[in-house]
């Protein structure tokens, strides 16, 4: 036997002793599920029967199967959490036929851990936040490079499965027959209501996308918008699309961050942006939005935000979507824009709308068009790995919106 075959037999032992140990793990942990029912069917080795995990048959309210291809599945979890289930998914270790449903059961049943890590968190957090907010970054850069990874993949991929507003954040439906255009343009409506726009007034946008309020806005009510972006992709395509509808002479679309930002405006909306705001920069956001406010001017924020209880832990965790989606991304929490807005500002917070459950029908949607359109998506270059990421990733903020794990609002501040 020679040298290279003794060590991959070595190894090969290794991973199947530790794989059996962490699917012992796994599987403990399940048994104590008290909610829904998951299957799990196990394709690898020697195909144990198919187990069930969860609570009494008469109080299912989910019922999720999920198949093991590889016993890498179980070592991933248990090792990473959240972000080893993402990396089984996209490494085909596992699947389900359904995986908004695994999510959604396997959410239920860390309520009560949650709890527990929550009260920690609340104690122990504020000691690691005073040297985490000492700590230098190059937020500038980092912010450009995190934006680039996500939004700079293409503007033909995103085209595939948005609305033809090129609407990338939640729709808010008016009917149960309308369909996502329709849900896109009637969010914008909302925001703009909120505000109270006219014809004769100047809005600053922050977080252009690919331009759908800029130039919902400057068609429908005709005021001047001064909109800003820092991903080149995105800006490139919303000056392409401001010239084609034909209100280049009312919209403006800058490449600056945040903080560079100058001049004074009547109202202010930044749509699904604050997300890739450190928390650390909070006030200073904050203290931006007022500096650019002309006195008796309106700010709408629409934010994807967690629970108050889970902000505190989450805040400095990272999961799924940071380390394989959004890297860096922090959701906030209501209460954290709050306490930030009332520390920094003058502002007040007039108004809060949670519409967390169109965000899921929005979600569900993007996801259904994402694979009508997958041999498209393939034929752009992207491999099957990508294509598991992106499942999963609309899978997983599905279930957290069906679950109220997160949620989605519109913060009016005057």
């Amino acid at each position: 036997m020679s040298a290279d075959t003794f060590l991959a037999g070595r190894a090969d032992y290794r991973h199947s002793v530790l794989g059996g140990a962490a699917r012992s793990l796994v599987h403990r942990l399940l048994r104590r599920a008290r909610y829904d029912e998951l299957t799990v069917t196990e394709l690898f080795g020697h195909r144990t029967p198919s187990v069930r995990f969860g609570g009494p048959a008469a109080e299912v309210k989910h019922r999720a199967s999920v198949l093991v291809h590889d016993q890498r599945a179980y070592t991933a979890i248990v090792r990473e959490g959240s972000i080893g289930l993402g990396r089984g998914y996209i490494e085909g270790w596992w699947s389900s036929p359904d995986p908004v449903a695994v999510m959604q059961v396997l959410i239920r049943n860390m309520e009560t851990l949650d709890r527990w890590r929550n009260r920690v968190a609340r104690v122990v957090g504020p000691v690691g936040d005073a040297a985490r907010r000492a700590m230098p970054r190059d937020t500038r850069r980092r912010n450009r490079d995190d934006i680039a990874a996500h939004y700079d993949i293409g503007n033909e991929f995103f085209a595939l499965f948005l609305d033809e507003t090129m609407t990338y954040s939640s729709a808010v439906f008016p009917g149960p027959e309308a369909d996502l255009a329709e849900a896109s343009r009637h969010k914008f409506d909302l925001l703009l209501a909120e505000l109270g726009v006219t014809k004769d007034q100047h809005l600053l946008e922050i977080g252009t996308g690919w331009g759908g309020l800029a130039i919902h806005a400057a068609e429908r009510i005709g005021c001047r918008v001064t909109t800003t972006t820092i991903s080149a992709e995105q800006r490139r395509e919303a000056l392409r699309r401001v010239e084609l509808a034909g209100v280049a002479d009312r919209v403006t679309v800058l490449d600056s961050d945040w903080r560079d930002l100058k001049g004074k405006f009547d109202h202010l909306i930044s749509i699904e942006m604050i997300e890739a705001v450190d928390w650390r920069d909070y006030d200073a956001f904050f203290a931006t939005i007022e500096r650019c406010l002309l006195p008796g001017g309106r700010v709408a924020i629409q934010a994807i935000c967690l629970p108050d209880d889970r902000w505190e832990r989450a805040k400095n965790t990272e999961d799924f979507i940071k380390r394989f989606v959004f890297p860096n991304g922090y959701l906030p929490s209501v209460g954290a824009i709050s306490k930030s807005v009332t520390r920094s500002t003058s502002l007040k917070v007039a108004g809060v709308n949670d519409f967390g459950h169109h965000y899921a029908a929005t979600l569900a949607l993007w996801r259904a068009r994402f694979w009508s359109h997958i041999d498209e998506v393939r034929a752009l270059g992207f491999d099957e790995r990508f294509c598991r990421l992106w499942d999963f990733y609309l899978a997983y903020c599905e279930a957290g919106m069906r679950e109220r794990h997160c949620t989605v609002v519109h913060v009016v501040l005057v």
